[in-house]
C-alpha cells in the first residue's frame, strides 16, 4: 500500500530530512525552475547595462540584484519544500494576514514610482509589493476554508472564501493593479471548481467579472487607457508595445545574436514586464518555446501528481499555486506579443525583481511540499474498503 502512490516508499525512521526531500520531492519541476531562474540571469546580462547606464549605476549592477534576490527565492523555495503541509498551511496562513494589513496600508503609506499605482512600500533601499505576497497565503487560505466546508458540519467555507477573494479584489482595484485582481479571482474559481462548483454558479461569476471590467473601463482611466492601447488596430511603434512587437518579429526563428539586440535600449521594462521580447530578438522563437515548455512542464507535472491526492486541502492549494503560476506566465508573454492588454506582470523567476522572485519562490516552495510524494494508498482503494 505504501508503494501505490509515485513509485515510492514509505519515510523510514530516523531518515534525515535531505535525504527523504530529495527523495519524494518533484525533481522534474524543482529542475525546471532552476532553468527558468538561470535563464533569467542570461537574459539579464544582455537587458541590464542599458537600463543602469541610464540611472547611472555599474553596468550589471540589476544583474547583481536579481541573483541576490534570486539566490534568496532558491533559498526559500528550498526551506518551503522541505515542510509538511501542515506547517506550510499555517506559515501560509500568517503570511496572508501579514500580507492583507500592507495592502490595506498601501493607500496610506504606498508610493507608485511615477507608474500611475500604487502598489509598493517603498524602503530607501528597495521597494516590497504586498500583493506578491499575498496570493501564495490567500491560496493556501482559500484552500482551508474549502477542505474545512468539505467536512460533516464543517463552516461554510466556500462563501468565506469567495468573500475573502472580493475584499481583496476592491483592495486591489483601489490602486490600481487589475492584474493582480484577475489572478486572484482565477485561482478561487480554480480551487471552487475542482471542489465541486456548479458549472452555472462558475458561469455567473465570469459574467459578473465582464460587468466589473465594463465599470472599470468606465471608470477608471488607467484601465481604459489600456484597453484602448489593446483594442487599437494601429500599434504606435514608440511604446513598449511596439518596440515589443517589432523585437519579436526582428528575431526570427533564431534570434539575432547574442548581444546583438537593440530592443533594450528602448524599452524601459526589458529587464522585468517585457524580458521575452529580448529573449525572441537575440536568441529568438527556439528559446521562447523552451521557456514555455518549462512552464508547462511545473503547471502540468504539478497537477498530475495532485490528482492522486487524497487529502483535500493539499490537493485544492496545490491546484490553485500551479495554475497561478502558469497563468503568470501566460500573461507576460501574452502582453509582448498583443495577445492580451498591458498588465504590469512579470514572468516568474525570468524577470528581474525582488518582491516578486521571493513570493514567487515561496509560492513555488508551497507547490514542491504539496506534491512531494507520501505513502498513501490510490483515491480508488479508499472507494474499495468503503464497500467492504
Amino acid at each position: 500500500m505504501t508503494e501505490m502512490v509515485y513509485g515510492t516508499v514509505a519515510a523510514r525512521p530516523g531518515e534525515p530530512v535531505l535525504p527523504r526531500w530529495w527523495r519524494t520531492v518533484d525533481r522534474w519541476s524543482l529542475s525546471a525552475i532552476l532553468l527558468l531562474f538561470g535563464i533569467g540571469i542570461l537574459l539579464g546580462l544582455a537587458a541590464s547595462p542599458p537600463l543602469a547606464a541610464k540611472n547611472g549605476f555599474e553596468p550589471f549592477y540589476y544583474v547583481k540584484k536579481q541573483a541576490v534576490f534570486g539566490g534568496a527565492a532558491l533559498l526559500v523555495m528550498f526551506v518551503t519544500s522541505m515542510m509538511s503541509p501542515k506547517l506550510v498551511r499555517r506559515l501560509g496562513v500568517l503570511g496572508f494576514f501579514i500580507a492583507f494589513a500592507g495592502l490595506a496600508l498601501l493607500p496610506v503609506f504606498g508610493t507608485d514610482f511615477g507608474k500611475g499605482a500604487v502598489r509598493w512600500f517603498s524602503l530607501g533601499f528597495g521597494s516590497v509589493q504586498p500583493s506578491e505576497f499575498l496570493k501564495p497565503g490567500f491560496i493556501v487560505l482559500g484552500a482551508w476554508l474549502m477542505a474545512a466546508s468539505m467536512e460533516i458540519n464543517g463552516p461554510p467555507g466556500k462563501l468565506y472564501s469567495l468573500i475573502l477573494a472580493l475584499i481583496i479584489v476592491a483592495f486591489l482595484a483601489m490602486q490600481p493593479d487589475f492584474g493582480q485582481a484577475v489572478l486572484v479571482l482565477f485561482g478561487w474559481g480554480v480551487m471552487y471548481f475542482v471542489a465541486g462548483a456548479p458549472l452555472i454558479l462558475l458561469i455567473g461569476l465570469a459574467g459578473a467579472a465582464v460587468f466589473a471590467g465594463t465599470v472599470a473601463y468606465q471608470n477608471s482611466e488607467h484601465f481604459a487607457r489600456r484597453i484602448d492601447g489593446f483594442l487599437s488596430p494601429e500599434v504606435d511603434p514608440t511604446t513598449q508595445i511596439g518596440y515589443a512587437t517589432n523585437a519579436i518579429q526582428e528575431g526570427g526563428f533564431f534570434g539575432v545574436g547574442v548581444g546583438e539586440g537593440t530592443v533594450k535600449w528602448s524599452l524601459p521594462d526589458a529587464h522585468t514586464d517585457f524580458i521575452i521580447a529580448v529573449a525572441a530578438e537575440e536568441y529568438g522563437l527556439v528559446l521562447v518555446l523552451f521557456i514555455i515548455a518549462l512552464y508547462a512542464v511545473v503547471t502540468v507535472r504539478s497537477l498530475f501528481r495532485l490528482m492522486k491526492e487524497r487529502d483535500p486541502f493539499i490537493r485544492l492549494a496545490g491546484t490553485g499555486i500551479a495554475c497561478l503560476f502558469g497563468l503568470q506566465a501566460i500573461i507576460n508573454m501574452g502582453v509582448a506579443v498583443r495577445l492580451l492588454p498591458a498588465k504590469g506582470m512579470t514572468l516568474p523567476f525570468v524577470s528581474n525583481g525582488g518582491s516578486s522572485l521571493v513570493a514567487g519562490g515561496i509560492a513555488i516552495g508551497m507547490l514542491l511540499a504539496f506534491t512531494r510524494s507520501r505513502p498513501q494508498g490510490e483515491m480508488s482503494d479508499i472507494l474499495r474498503r468503503s464497500w467492504r
